[in-house]
C-alpha cells in the first residue's frame, strides 16, 4: 500500500526566524527612544532637535526601501537580508559613540547623532520588503497573510520588550551599553539567518516533495529570467491600486512612529508616569499589537476564503483603520492616565489588525516583484513615519498633545477610506498598461 508522504514544515522555520529578525528590527529602532531621556540632558539637546535624529532614521529607512527591495527581487533575500543586518547592526553599536565622534565637532551633536541613526535605517530598510519577499517564495497563498502576521508581531514584541529591557540595562550599565548589546546580537541573528536559509523552498534541502508541493501551488518564487529582467518601473509607479495602498500606509507609518519615537515620554511627560512606570507602560500598544498582527492575518485569509480577497483584506483593512480613529480620538480627551493608555494600546491593536493586508495585497497585485512593490509602499509609509517624529511635538508644544492625536486619528479614517479604491482581484498587469481581473 502507497504511503503518503507528510509534508516538512520548513517554511514556518523560515517564517520563525524573520520573526527573529524583525524583532531585532525594532528593538535597534525603539532603543534611542528610551536613550532620549538620558542622551538630552547628557548632550543639552532638546525635544524638537531630538525629533529631528528621530527623523533622519525613518528617512534613510524609506529612501532605502524600494532599492531594498529591488535587491532583494533581483539577487535573492537570503543575501540581501543577512548584508543588511550586518549593517544596521554595525551603525547600531556606533550610536553609542555618535557624540564624541569628530563628526561632532564638525555638524554638531544632533547631527552626528542624525547621520549616525540615518546610516542605521538605510540597513533596516532591506528587511522588510526582502521579508515580503520571503512569504511570497516561501508561503501558498491561502496562508499568506497568518504568515505576514506572525512574522510582522516580531516588530511588535521587541518594540514590547525594548522599553523594559533597555531601561534595565541603561539603569544597570548606562546608555551606551544597550547600543553595544544590541549590536553584537545583531551579528549572531545574521550568522543565524544566513546559515538556516534559502531564497526558496526549491533549493531548501530540509523542504520535501510534499511540502514543495503543497507551497508550489500558488508561489510566487522568481525565476532567475525574472530576477535579472528590467523591472517595469512605469506600471508599477503608475498603478492606481498601488498608489492608493502607498498612501494608506504612509497614514499608518504617520501613526506607528509616534508610538515609537514619542509614546514613552508622552507618558512620562504628559501623563505623569515615572521613568520605570514608564517603561512598563509602554509595553501595552506593542504586547496589542504582537496578538493582532497574528490574529488579523489569520482572520484576512479565512475572510477571502469565504468571501474573496476584495473583503478579506480591504474590508478589513478598513475596518481597522477606522476603529483606530475613533480610538485615538477618544483617547485624546480622556482623563484617567491608565484608561487613556488602554484606549491608545487598543488603537494601535485595532492598526495592526490590517498590517497583514497590506502586505499581503502587494504580492497579489505584484506576484514576482513583490520585494520592489512592497518597497514602494514601504517607502510611503516610512515617509510618513519621517514627518510623524518631527511634525508630532511641534504641535504638541504649539497646541498641546491632545491635539497631535486628533490629528493621527483624523488620517486613520482618512487611510481607510484609500481601501475602499483598491481592489487585490485586480493583479497588476506589468507586461502591458492594461489591468486584467485574476
Amino acid at each position: 500500500m502507497q504511503m503518503t508522504e507528510t509534508p516538512s514544515k520548513m517554511r514556518w522555520q523560515i517564517i520563525a526566524l524573520v520573526f527573529l529578525i524583525y524583532m531585532l528590527m525594532f528593538i535597534d529602532r525603539i532603543n534611542i527612544s528610551i536613550a532620549a531621556k538620558f542622551i538630552m540632558p547628557e548632550y543639552g539637546l532638546t525635544q524638537v532637535q531630538f525629533g529631528w535624529i528621530f527623523s533622519s532614521f525613518v528617512l534613510g529607512y524609506a529612501l532605502a526601501q524600494v532599492p531594498g527591495g529591488w535587491l532583494g527581487d533581483r539577487y535573492g533575500p537570503r543575501r540581501i537580508m543577512t548584508w543588511a543586518i550586518i549593517w544596521w547592526s554595525f551603525f547600531t553599536a556606533v550610536t553609542a559613540l555618535a557624540g564624541e565622534l569628530f563628526l561632532a565637532s564638525v555638524i554638531g551633536v544632533m547631527g552626528s547623532f542624525a547621520f549616525v541613526r540615518g546610516l542605521t535605517g538605510l540597513g533596516e530598510a532591506a528587511a522588510p520588503p526582502n521579508g515580503n519577499r520571503i512569504v511570497a517564495n516561501w508561503v501558498a497563498p491561502q496562508e499568506r497573510a497568518f504568515a505576514l502576521g506572525l512574522a510582522i508581531s516580531g516588530t511588535s514584541l521587541g518594540a514590547a520588550l525594548t522599553p523594559p529591557l533597555i531601561v534595565w540595562i541603561m539603569v544597570t550599565w548606562g546608555w551606551r551599553e544597550a547600543f553595544y548589546i544590541s549590536g553584537a546580537a545583531g551579528i549572531v541573528v545574521a550568522a543565524l539567518w544566513y546559515w538556516l536559509s534559502t531564497d526558496g523552498p526549491t533549493t531548501h534541502p530540509r523542504v520535501n516533495a510534499a511540502e514543495l508541493e503543497y507551497i508550489q501551488a500558488g508561489t510566487t518564487e522568481p525565476t532567475e529570467t525574472e530576477r535579472h529582467g528590467p523591472t517595469p518601473w512605469r506600471k508599477l509607479l503608475g498603478a492606481r491600486d498601488l498608489l492608493l495602498l502607498t498612501a494608506a500606509y504612509f497614514v499608518l507609518g504617520y501613526i506607528v512612529y509616534f508610538y515609537f519615537a514619542w509614546f514613552y515620554l508622552y507618558l512620562v511627560d504628559e501623563r505623569g508616569f515615572s521613568v520605570k512606570s514608564g517603561g512598563f507602560y509602554t509595553m501595552a500598544p506593542f504586547l496589542t499589537c504582537a496578538v493582532a498582527g497574528p490574529f488579523g492575518g489569520w482572520l484576512s485569509d479565512r475572510l477571502c476564503i469565504q468571501y474573496g480577497k476584495r473583503f478579506g483584506r480591504c474590508g478589513l483593512a478598513f475596518a481597522s483603520m477606522m476603529g483606530t480613529g475613533i480610538l485615538l480620538l477618544v483617547g485624546a480627551v480622556t482623563e484617567n492616565a491608565v484608561i487613556a493608555v488602554v484606549l491608545l494600546s487598543l488603537s494601535l491593536g485595532t492598526l495592526y489588525l490590517s498590517l497583514s493586508s497590506f502586505w499581503a495585497v502587494t504580492i497579489d497585485l505584484t506576484r514576482t516583484y513583490a520585494g520592489t512593490a512592497s518597497g514602494l509602499m514601504n517607502m510611503g509609509g516610512n515617509l510618513g513615519g519621517t514627518i510623524s517624529p518631527t511634525i508630532t511635538p511641534y504641535i504638541a508644544h504649539s497646541y498641546d498633545w491632545a491635539t497631535s492625536l486628533y490629528v493621527m486619528g483624523i488620517l486613520s479614517i482618512l487611510g481607510g477610506l484609500c481601501w475602499l479604491g483598491i481592489h487585490p482581484e485586480r493583479e497588476i498587469d506589468l507586461s502591458d498598461t492594461q489591468l486584467q481581473k485574476s
